[in-house]
């Protein structure tokens, strides 16, 4: 019986892996001596029997380590982020100068639009002429001056992930809290920061729709990071709602612009602060979370957050102009009123739904060679506990000039939200279901 055959039947008959038997196997799998039948055994046996914290540590570790891994010491502190995806989620876009104009080093990797959710990559290529495809020694200048650096996935970052999850998405596997949490922090800890703060969201705009599901992968996200020696904190957000206004790309730039000028919707500046704060904790730049609070909200309403972002924008090959005159960006061919058809109260809305109606109209792709409009999106004028006349607007649809609508598409976006008459009361998520660690 080979070596991997021995480690499949091992975690099939529920046995820990040891860090060896964990690292063989990556070891295998990225070189090609483990084939795709071998590999899916042995991840179906995880996503079955499970995996320790010290199982997923060595699991993440060795997929880590099957590609690149940057050393950003000489930087000192470097603090990153992870959130879990949603609507309307342009956090990073924020958090990132804001915390850089903190005296807190922001290097942050990401990646494009996944099923319903958006990208921030594809968000910050709606600024025109800016260059998410950065080199590792572009990385490093960018932390150095500007204080916080946003690119793109590289392929030289953990390379056995790209294979293990190709197969995850064709066995089965996909759910499995083990290989996700492996999944994510072999992207996140080969760049090289020092603390990770996590925003998992659950509700029904989340991949984690039920709360206990995202309690399990926010754990698992926490205690696997600092199993590897690194520091970790994260929340369980809301996502059974968007996030902000603004659904799609340019208009989400504009929403993250207006927020770090002090101003935007008060649900994406809570979600900022409480990541914000978190990190700035870590970095010892503040010894409590009052004094975090108190410090970013400075940087917020004297403009050092919003000076930082137009260096980043233009150190990045971007039109700085934008943060100016938000008009710069890539501005919609028309703008469509979605009318309640009813009068009464937002009682829910179908964000995953909202999301999925978002990639028809330009905002993601459903395709790998889908073309994004980033003029495209949506305004969200009404959210659970709002009222609502007969004919008022619950969304407006920003068109982007290549983008042609739908037939029926306004009366299935009007039924992502619930109205109900009388008296009804809406009982969304709080919008912090649980701090994590």
């Amino acid at each position: 019986m080979s070596l991997i055959v021995r480690t499949i039947v091992k975690k099939r008959d529920g046995g820990e892996l040891t860090e060896g038997e964990i690292h063989d196997f990556v070891r295998g799998v990225t070189e090609g001596s483990v084939g795709d039948e071998q590999a899916a055994a042995l991840l179906m046996a995880v996503c079955c029997r499970g995996m320790t914290t010290a199982e997923t540590a060595a699991l993440t570790f060795a997929m880590m380590r099957s590609g690149e891994t940057w050393d950003l010491s000489a930087h000192g502190f470097v603090g990153d982020k992870h959130s879990t995806g949603g609507v309307g989620d342009k956090a990073t876009l924020v958090l990132a100068p804001l915390v850089a104009a903190c005296g807190v080093k922001a290097g942050m990797m990401s990646g494009r639009g996944l099923g319903h959710t958006g990208g921030t990559l594809d968000k910050l290529e709606a600024i025109p002429g800016f260059v998410t495809a950065q080199p590792r020694e572009r990385f490093d200048e960018l932390l150095e001056t500007v204080g916080c650096a946003l690119i793109g996935q590289t392929d030289h970052i953990a390379p056995a992930d790209r294979r293990l999850y190709a197969l995850r998405d064709v066995t089965g596997t996909v759910e499995s809290i083990p290989l996700i949490t492996a999944s994510i922090l072999s992207k996140k800890l080969a760049t090289g920061a020092h603390a990770t703060v996590f925003d998992v969201k659950t509700g029904n705009g989340a991949f984690m729709e039920r709360p206990e599901d995202a309690e399990r992968l926010g754990a698992a996200l926490v205690e696997t990071t600092r199993a590897t020696g690194r520091l970790a904190s994260g929340y369980i957000t809301a996502m059974d709602r968007p996030i902000g206004v603004a659904v799609g790309n340019a208009n989400e730039v504009a929403e993250a612009i207006a927020a770090l000028r002090g101003e935007g919707p008060p649900d994406l500046r809570e979600n900022v602060l409480l990541l914000g704060t978190d990190l700035l904790l870590a970095a010892g730049v503040e010894t409590t979370p009052k004094g975090a609070r108190t410090r970013l909200n400075a940087a917020l309403s004297d403009g050092r957050a919003l000076d930082v972002f137009a260096r980043l924008v233009a150190a990045q090959g971007g039109d700085p102009g934008v943060c100016d005159d938000p008009t710069r960006l890539p501005q919609p061919a028309q703008t469509i009123p979605c009318p309640a058809p009813s009068a009464g109260v937002v009682t829910a809305v179908a964000t995953r739904e909202l999301g999925l109606l978002a990639i028809e109209i330009g905002c993601g792709r459903s395709r790998k060679e889908d073309v994004v409009d980033p003029a495209s999106g949506f305004r969200i004028l009404r959210k659970p506990g709002d009222r609502v006349a007969a004919g008022e607007p619950l969304v407006l649809v920003e068109r982007g000039p290549s983008v042609t609508i739908p037939e029926g598409f306004l009366g299935r976006l009007s039924r992502c939200f619930t109205v109900e008459e009388g008296d009804a009361r809406a009982e969304p998520l709080p919008f912090v279901v649980r701090k994590l660690g």
